[in-house]
């Protein structure tokens, strides 16, 4: 029996799957650079076999630029397996859209109850009626 890895790398060698194995070089060959310039990575891509990486800092670019020649020459040596041929290039740029703001939690809402507890109830098993009855009280006394 196969265990979820077994599993995992099966499906990402099929055609269908090869954006899957992409991911995972992205990862890779995102390990490789500092935490603080991990933490600065918005997201990142790969086209025209080109990796692409987005920067949410100018000083993320800076220090991008300062190290991706020993990345690559570190990626020239040894090339993880997942990205042979997956890319040639590694590039970076800066993203200047606004963070998106974090929503409030949502608050619970209050309003006036707007039955006033006059329906009529025709439930014939008597189980039913006296649930429904006891709703119907609730009501009058919430807004008397």
């Amino acid at each position: 029996m196969k265990n979820a890895s077994q599993i995992i790398n099966s499906i990402q060698n099929q055609p269908q799957f090869f954006k899957l194995s992409n991911y995972k070089c992205i990862a890779k060959v995102k390990s490789l650079f500092s935490p603080p310039l991990q933490n600065m990575i918005k997201s990142s891509y790969i086209k025209n076999s080109t990796l692409f990486f987005i920067l949410s800092h100018p000083a993320g670019k800076q220090e991008f630029d300062n190290s991706i020649n020993s990345i690559k020459s570190v990626l020239k040596t040894y090339m993880p397996e997942e990205c042979e041929g997956v890319f040639d290039d590694i590039k970076a740029f800066v993203t200047h859209t606004p963070p998106t703001q974090k929503l409030q939690p949502l608050t619970k809402m209050i309003y006036k109850e707007q039955s006033n507890g006059e329906f009529e109830i025709k439930v014939t098993d008597k189980e039913l009626y006296n649930i429904f009855k006891s709703i119907q009280q609730s009501i009058k006394n919430e807004t008397s």
